[in-house]
């Protein structure tokens, strides 16, 4: 039986039907580039090479943080900024 895994992502509940997904499950799911952002489990970052290896639990508190980068040298937009799904 699969039971559903309930988690906050970005300050927002969000509930994940498979019992045992993945941190890239996650990530690919959402529409992320997984080479544009850091992922935060539960106070820690998690290293993009071990987020295949990393299962999400309920109550598990994730923050995506995507890098966004543009403007001139003299430009302040050079940021990070959240995008909760």
């Amino acid at each position: 039986m699969c039971m559903p895994v309930h988690i906050v992502l970005n300050g927002q509940t969000k509930t994940l039907a498979t019992s045992s997904p993945t941190l890239l499950a996650l990530v690919v799911s959402l529409g992320f580039p997984p080479d544009r952002i850091a992922v935060e489990v539960n106070g820690m970052i998690i290293p993009r090479v071990r987020w295949p290896e990393t299962h999400l639990s309920d109550g598990d508190k994730v923050e995506l943080v995507q890098f966004v980068g543009g403007g001139g040298a003299n430009s302040s937009n050079k940021s990070l900024s959240q995008r909760s799904p």
